[in-house]
């Protein structure tokens, strides 16, 4: 994949190149001369058939837990999660040590308590990381999902954006097998608070433990509002919220 530079940009399709623009700037890359057929069933291509075999194994992985997580990542996620989302199961993937090459799964490697390092952090919406806009400590209890955010002075301890009057926690406990393609979300309370200097503790209790086997996961989500005439409304569509994986085992 090149970069096209020069003032006149090109799209269609020259000589085999393919010129085509998208959020990175114009691009161009050469047509591929190789059918799906021989792909498919010439010896030659074994490895892209088992590198192919892999790649959808994470692909899918990550959408599990994107559906998992839905109800809390619509409003708080970046136009490339799904694609920085793949990456890492890819490398949660080839932490799988027990399965021949083309068979290796994200189920299998996520047994490996390195790959759970892999999941923990993750961000949603790279515009806005949890981790830079909340600077106090997030206490998790794995047993029941509870999240506890002591002493916060909005004012303080976090970085909002222009315009911001209020500010929502919330959490979230999710069980995802990735083995069988279950998953469960629970839901905690919504702590919503004005943007002030007013002290508080924040606990965000789920409405269950999910019982779905697998990894389990804490997530927990900042929302920004703006209120008028007493009515909040989200800012810019949510293009501000945040939502991390604080835990995962």
């Amino acid at each position: 994949m090149a970069r096209q530079s020069g003032l006149i940009k090109i799209k269609g399709t020259l000589d085999n190149v393919s010129f085509y623009k998208t959020k990175d700037g114009h691009l161009a890359r050469m047509k591929t001369s190789v059918d799906g057929k021989r792909i498919a069933n010439d010896p030659a291509f074994e490895r892209t058939r088992e590198n192919n075999k892999e790649f959808a194994n994470a692909a899918t992985a990550g959408k599990l837990m994107r559906d998992a997580l839905r109800p809390m990542a619509l409003n708080a996620s970046d136009s490339r999660v799904t694609s920085r989302l793949t990456q890492i199961m890819t490398r949660v993937k080839n932490m799988d040590a027990t399965s021949a090459r083309g068979g290796r799964t994200v189920a299998t490697g996520v047994q490996d308590p390195n790959a759970l390092i892999q999941l923990k952090g993750f961000e949603f919406n790279k515009s806005a990381l949890l981790s830079a806009i909340l600077f106090k400590p997030v206490m998790v209890d794995n047993l029941t999902g509870e999240v506890t955010i002591s002493s916060l002075v909005p004012q303080m301890d976090i970085v909002w954006p222009q315009g911001a009057t209020h500010v929502s926690f919330t959490s979230g406990f999710a069980g995802i097998d990735f083995l069988d393609g279950n998953k469960e979300l629970q839901m905690s309370n919504t702590v919503n608070l004005p943007i002030n200097g007013a002290v508080s503790t924040i606990v965000l209790i789920p409405t269950g433990v999910p019982s779905v086997p697998g990894i389990k996961m804490i997530i927990v989500k900042i929302e920004f509002f703006q209120e008028i005439n007493g009515v909040q409304y989200t800012l810019k569509n949510g293009a501000y919220n945040a939502l991390r994986v604080s835990e995962v085992f």
